[in-house]
């Protein structure tokens, strides 16, 4: 379907519209329809406190580099719960991945100055060394895994979503999305996985589908409602709290899982005491305070693994 009529239009509001409140702005579990729970009942974005509490644990502090107290952040900020958006006060970032980053810091005993910046950017600037680890649900890859180091904290990984007229209900296969729009974030692991497989739709002797790529959520979720776009490929958590502050789309399912990690130079020596941190939340029961504020209790992990193999 590449339009919609008026009266279709009219069963949307605009993601922005619904989050206007609490977001400014607008980047992978178990299955089950319940990953999203607290966080996809309301339209205010989680201030809950689940990080100033946490005590130094000096056996995984003893793990950093010498004299390291401070590291740079960057911060992809997606404007989409669970992800990263600011709050009202125009400067607050809160979301997932931060709580993680200012929880494993608390651990460490060090201090984060952290910096947004577009999520494809990310990733070639920890290389130059401009940050010292990123975080934006960098789901691991082999492909990435050749020049980034990782650090699990999560697993989630990509899934589609669609307008509720659409008569698909799963996608198991691409050649499912041949001659479809198909709406995704730039830079991302879904970007890759599109592009790599359209030749697909050509080998079935079907129209290839085509990749739309957006720099902010609100633009891919404004392609779909408006009929721009057919198909939304992007974060199964985040497409279940898109879906369920609108009207007119579906969820459709889990396509593949990925482990998410914090990011970093490849080589670097910090891994180990940002594992041991990632699983002192876990055995302290942080880790599952923060899953439950962001209402991803599916996306738990029983340990935190450094650069492990694509699932």
């Amino acid at each position: 379907m590449r339009t919609l009529t008026h009266a279709r239009k009219g069963l949307f509001l605009p993601f922005a519209a619904i989050t206007a409140g609490t977001l400014l702005l607008t980047a992978c579990g178990s299955g089950t329809d319940d990953a999203v729970t607290a966080s996809a009942e309301s339209d205010a974005i989680p201030t809950a406190d689940v990080v100033s509490a946490i005590a130094k644990n000096q056996a995984a502090a003893k793990l950093l580099p010498s004299g390291t107290t401070s590291l740079t952040l960057a911060v992809s900020v997606s404007g989409q719960p669970p992800g990263t958006s600011i709050l009202d006060d125009g400067k607050t970032l809160a979301g997932q991945d931060v709580d993680f980053a200012n929880a494993v810091a608390k651990v460490l005993g060090i201090r984060l100055k952290t910096e947004q910046a577009s999520f494809e950017a990310i990733l070639p600037a920890l290389d130059s060394g401009k940050y010292d680890l990123g975080v934006g649900n960098f789901g691991v890859t082999d492909e990435r895994r050749r020049t980034i180091d990782f650090v699990t904290y999560i697993n989630d990984g990509q899934g589609f979503a669609t307008r509720d007229d659409s008569k698909l209900t799963k996608v198991t296969d691409l050649t499912q999305l041949c001659g479809l729009n198909v709406a995704t974030g730039a830079g991302t692991t879904f970007e890759a996985t599109l592009e790599d497989s359209k030749s697909l739709c050509t080998k079935a002797g079907k129209k290839p589908y085509d990749v739309q790529t957006y720099n902010e959520q609100g633009a891919i979720w404004s392609s779909l409602q408006q009929g721009r776009s057919d198909v939304v490929m992007s974060t199964i958590n985040g497409l279940r709290y898109a879906v369920a502050h609108q009207q007119g789309v579906k969820f459709l399912n889990e396509y593949h899982r990925l482990d998410v990690g914090f990011a970093f130079k490849k080589g670097t020596k910090l891994t180990p005491a940002f594992q041991a941190a990632v699983n002192t939340l876990i055995e302290d029961g942080t880790y599952a305070e923060i899953l439950k504020k962001w209402g991803t209790t599916g996306s738990a992990i029983t340990k935190s693994e450094i650069s492990p193999p694509e699932l």
